[in-house]
């Protein structure tokens, strides 16, 4: 077939867009943001229609879903949950049986991401009472989340933006139930999978959180003495990195026999006493050398000696687009800035302890943070962690749960009805959550998953440009071709496994957008309903069971369970392969070609 010039920019520009998203160099917003930024230099976009994807109504939604999970958790409604689950007896298909349903349940009508990061300490915690490898309970746990989210329109945004491909092929869009008919029976069968079966092919792991106490605290906490003839002798505790080329911290001081958790920087240090060191063997060594102070061959230091009632220690996993991605406790400088030590790192099930500062964070590591009490919850929130435990740290508020879930059922049931479209309910279900104060405007900014926002209105004019170069119709064409001998519900199958496969590499939200304009064009071609292919595209996008990168739920929980890259797979294939297997008929009885 011909390819002109348009093609050609927009395939070159498609292709640069997936190597950069599979490699993760750089972010997938900023990645969708320099593909919108390429058509439009190649005046493949209206200079009018470049933003346009910002006021999509799909866009709009995402962002009022994520709000309104939000409005969720603050209501309390979580934790109550939790402590249901805390009194569940029985072993790990027990176990798995409730948490993978109430994942999913939960997945359906809020964030997945967000369903997952509530019950996440609640499932560590399970598990260490119960005696359970946390690498049993937490891949089930995510994949359960993803396939939550195919139930209904608003469980994931493939499935909002699904809707609004539809609207621009001429039809209507779909309700809040539309997907369910399909979803839930996938659903279902993937979390019965998962439960007899799944959970069986997945390696014992030790992850990061399997032990009662996630580090040892002797490995990388030292005690050191201040001699009389000693550097440090009358120095104020804040000058104390001068004296040598290391990143310490002081995170405790034992003077007199009384021990201080995080003294003040204009502390003035004396003969006589201990400082308590958090840092790598190399930079205490190196402090050691240049200031004469001596190592304290004391006891064994536990946990609780570095906690008092003011300050504590709490494990949090860094969640997908965290602050602290891709920077260090050095470049980012954690005590200063935001009053937290940190004390430790995990990564999978290594602890790492060399030049701790100098560690580039990723997402899924676990740190160990030490801070005041009072402070510590909304810091951890702030640098975009999940905490795993913690004393005193309590995740959301128990606050007026019947009108929080009041609210959002409603919005619910308006936009079921169709007496309102869903963004628009929804909007007035955030602006009273609002009002009610169950969300403070601060935490409604700060819920909404701005890259992924971004990420969508830059890739809704992409699209739009595979689809008005004449693109989306070449592949189509080429699909037509090498499917022409074959039944159509096989083309369909072909179409969700393409989208299976991308799903696992790049966003799903970003696959949905370059495969549903292919999608309605292969049924054009055919002469059936675009509604069939349109539901394989969002059930395919759902998918992301392969690998870690393929959605932010396996990503958050790779490092509290433990995972490696290649452990995904040995569960995801043959759960995509169900999947598959699972929904092709369904849809062909629900949605006809």
């Amino acid at each position: 077939m011909f390819v002109n010039i348009d093609q050609l920019v927009i395939f070159g520009t498609l292709l640069l867009t997936l190597i950069l998203f599979i490699t993760g160099r750089w972010r997938y917003d900023v990645v969708a943001l320099l593909a919108l930024l390429i058509v439009a230099l190649a005046g493949l976009v209206p200079t009018e229609r470049l933003f346009s994807g910002f006021s999509n109504s799909a866009v709009i939604t995402v962002a009022a879903v994520l709000v309104l999970s939000q409005g969720l958790q603050n209501s309390g409604i979580v934790d109550w949950i939790g402590q249901g689950l805390a009194r569940l007896k029985g072993g790990v298909t027990v176990q798995l049986a409730a948490l993978t349903s109430l994942v999913a349940l939960l997945s359906a009508f809020m964030n997945n991401v967000g369903a997952l990061a509530l019950l996440l300490p609640v499932v560590l915690q399970l598990a260490r009472k119960k005696q359970i490898p946390a690498s049993a309970l937490l891949m089930p746990l995510a994949f359960a989340s993803l396939l939550g989210g195919m139930t209904t329109l608003i469980g994931t945004p493939p499935n909002i933006i699904a809707s609004s491909f539809r609207v621009q092929a001429g039809g209507q869009p779909f309700g809040m139930f539309d997907f369910s008919p399909v979803g839930v029976g996938v659903a279902l069968v993937g979390i019965l999978f998962i439960t007899l079966v799944g959970w069986r092919l997945i390696p014992v792991r030790r992850g990061s959180s399997q032990a009662e106490n996630l580090f040892e605290i002797e490995n990388y906490v030292t005690e050191v003495r201040i001699p009389e003839d000693s550097n440090l002798n009358g120095v104020r505790l804040r000058e104390i990195k001068s004296f040598a080329e290391a990143q310490v911290n002081v995170i405790g001081l034992v003077r007199s026999g009384e021990r201080r958790m995080e003294p003040g920087g204009q502390t003035i240090l004396r003969a006589g006493d201990i400082l308590i060191l958090g840092a790598d063997t190399e930079s205490i060594k190196k402090l050691v050398e240049a200031s004469g102070l001596e190592l304290v061959g004391s006891e064994k230091i536990e946990r609780a000696d570095l906690e008092s009632d003011e300050v504590t220690l709490v494990e949090a996993v860094i969640k997908p687009n965290s602050l602290l991605n891709g920077g260090t406790a050095y470049s980012l400088d954690l005590r200063a800035r935001y009053g937290v030590n940190l004390l430790a790192v995990s990564r999978q099930d290594k602890i790492l302890r060399n030049r701790l500062d100098r560690v580039r964070f990723q997402t899924g590591d676990v740190l160990l943070l030490q801070s005041h009490i009072q402070t510590l919850r909304e810091v951890v929130e702030t640098l975009g962690c999940l905490p795993l435990a913690g004393r005193g740290l309590k995740i959301g508020h128990s606050r007026q749960m019947l009108l929080a879930v009041g609210i959002f059922a409603s919005a619910l049931l308006v936009s079921a009805l169709g007496w309102l479209p869903v963004q628009v309910s929804f909007v007035a279900a955030v602006l009273l959550m609002v009002i009610a104060r169950l969300v403070s405007l601060k935490e409604a900014y700060e819920s909404v998953d701005w890259p992924i926002i971004i990420l969508l209105g830059a890739m809704i004019p992409v699209g739009e440009a595979l689809e008005t170069t004449g693109g989306a119709q070449l592949i189509a064409g080429s699909l037509l071709q090498v499917s022409g001998q074959l039944p159509p519900a096989a083309t369909l199958a072909l179409v969700l496994v393409a989208t299976m496969f991308l799903s696992d590499l790049v966003n799903n939200a970003a696959a949905v957008v370059l495969m549903a304009p292919i999608g309605i064009r292969v049924a054009q071609g055919m002469d059936v309903s675009v509604d069939p292919f349109l539901m394989a595209i969002t059930i395919g996008a759902s998918c992301a069971f392969l690998t870690p990168i393929g959605h932010q739920s396996n990503t958050l929980v790779m490092g509290p369970g433990g995972y490696k890259f290649g452990d995904y797979w040995r569960m995801g294939l043959l759960l995509e392969v169900i999947v598959a297997a699972v929904s092709i008929p369904l849809i062909l009885i629900f949605w006809p070609l």
